[in-house]
């Protein structure tokens, strides 16, 4: 089976160590990061969708995808 994560954050050092410690578990990025601009709170926004292969698994919609 093959998981796919979005995750988005504040583009900061929380936000790189975040995606860090998923690549350290397995989980590989899938395409390009995205960003923009919250001017209400004058930051900037990222967004980066990961996958990870979990061979011999079935899918189940109930799974908490955190967990892998």
């Amino acid at each position: 089976m093959i998981l796919y994560r979005y995750l988005t954050g504040v583009d900061d050092d929380a936000f790189c160590h975040r995606i860090t410690a998923l690549l350290n578990r397995g989980w590989l990025l899938y395409g390009q990061p995205t960003l923009t601009y919250d001017a209400e709170q004058k930051r900037v926004v990222c967004g980066q969708a990961i996958t990870k292969d979990v061979p011999d698994r079935e899918y189940d919609p109930s799974m908490d995808l955190s967990t892998f």
